[in-house]
């Protein structure tokens, strides 16, 4: 089949269709070579080998519009060059609607939206010359399934995968017995902690955190009036204890009696891998809490959402003071501050956006302890997101929080032993 088309070809138009299909193939080359043997997922991999076979459809489509323009010795160099030129629009103008939300510097957006429209002028350039093709319709149907396939990939990868957010770590606690020093003043309660991955993609362990939390329980002698379960029912907001209400239990705010990080920031967990830590709580036996409620928590990263380097220790609220504003705003709190630099699960990603660090910040204080955690842009660690910003956030790299607590276990028996 022959396109009806103008027989003008311009050596200019030839010079710029293959300006635009090199900056087009090779960049993609690289990109997806990158991918394939670098990116964390397996769709990820198949997206490295499409660009792959793009790029070098595109690059021989070059060559074929040389020919196409000057010699043509090659037969059916037109119909290849029209194929090169038209992946190259589709892959440009593909990428250029993945990346219009994710680029963060405007340079690469405007390239990429000139390359795109170069591409477009070059499909229409190449479709005005005398271009003949074989079998329209095989061409179609592949243009077609080379075009479902990447739809489908793009689906999958953009679409399907961040929807799946049911996948964390399951913390669990197992408070033991309590042991009596060999004097009888003083009592320890063993406390077991497990984080069990039962998903199928491993996480990075950005921070975690367990405390004890000593309550005075007193009893009231008659019925408590309705009266008083509002203000207790009041108090939950203040002191983040969601204690029961009762009819005679009067509960009092609780106080910080142990704290400590259980697993080593930075470290990860593979699918079906267990992180088993004991610790231990001391308390004197003439302790004056009625009972203890233990909490442990944990903030991971999914490893097929990021690359991560290693957690480390970078300063304390309390000597250099490297904890920004809306941090401070807990004043009853100290802070241990660790960091960590981001690294995108995919090769456009790595080039198109600024580089990110995940932050952790462990608090402690008399009312409570627990873990903060922010993915900032260097430089901007005291900027305040927006609720949704934090929310995309932490859904494009997979960062998850695990509770388990309270964990409440009473004191009585062993006070009894004195």
């Amino acid at each position: 089949m022959l396109v009806p088309t103008s027989n003008r070809r311009s050596p200019a138009t030839m010079a710029f269709i293959l300006v635009v299909l090199l900056l087009t193939g090779l960049p993609l080359g690289w990109l997806g070579f990158e991918d394939l043997v670098g990116a964390l997922t397996y769709a990820g991999r198949i997206t490295g080998a499409i660009l792959i076979l793009v790029s070098v459809t595109t690059l021989v489509g070059a060559v074929a519009v040389w020919d196409h323009w000057s010699r043509n010795r090659i037969p059916y160099s037109g119909t290849v060059a029209l194929i090169g030129t038209v992946a190259a629009f589709l892959t440009n103008a593909a990428l250029l609607l993945m990346t219009l939300k994710d680029v963060d510097s405007t340079a690469y957006g405007v390239l990429w939206c000139l390359i795109t429209v170069g591409c477009a002028w070059a499909v229409f350039a190449v479709w005005r010359t005398s271009v003949e093709i074989p079998a329209p319709k095989r061409v179609a149907a592949a243009v077609i399934a080379t075009g479902l396939i990447a739809l489908a990939n793009f689906g999958y990868e953009r679409l399907y995968q961040p929807s799946q957010h049911g996948a964390r770590p399951l913390i669990t606690m197992t408070v033991g017995k309590p042991v009596l020093r060999q004097d009888r003043k003083a009592f320890a309660l063993p406390v077991d902690i497990r984080a069990e991955n039962r998903s199928d993609v491993g996480f990075y362990v950005l921070g975690t955190e367990f405390h004890a939390m000593g309550e005075r329980v007193q009893i009231s002698a008659t019925d408590r009036k309705r009266e008083q379960w509002r203000d207790d029912a009041e108090k939950w907001r203040t002191f983040q204890e969601n204690h029961p209400l009762s009819r005679r239990e009067i509960q009092q705010p609780g106080e910080l009696v142990a704290a400590q990080p259980w697993a080593p920031a930075g470290n990860w967990i593979e699918p079906g891998d267990t992180i088993v830590t004991r610790t231990v709580v001391q308390l004197p036996m003439d302790t004056p809490y009625d009972q203890l409620a233990f909490y442990a928590n944990g903030s991971f990263a999914r490893k097929d959402r990021l690359g991560l380097s290693r957690m480390q220790l970078t300063g304390y609220s309390w000597s250099d003071g490297q904890v920004p504003n809306w941090v401070k705003a807990a004043k009853d709190f100290d802070n241990v501050v660790y960091r960590g630099r981001v690294y995108e699960n995919n090769a456009i990603a790595a080039h198109t956006r600024d580089t990110r660090y995940v932050t952790v910040y462990w608090q402690f204080g008399v009312h409570g302890a627990g873990l903060l955690q922010a993915i900032r842009r260097n430089g901007e660690e005291d900027r305040v997101n927006r609720e949704s910003e934090d929310r995309e956030l932490e859904s494009r790299y997979g960062i998850v929080d695990s509770m388990q607590g309270p964990i409440e276990r009473t004191l009585w028996d062993v006070r009894g032993r004195r």
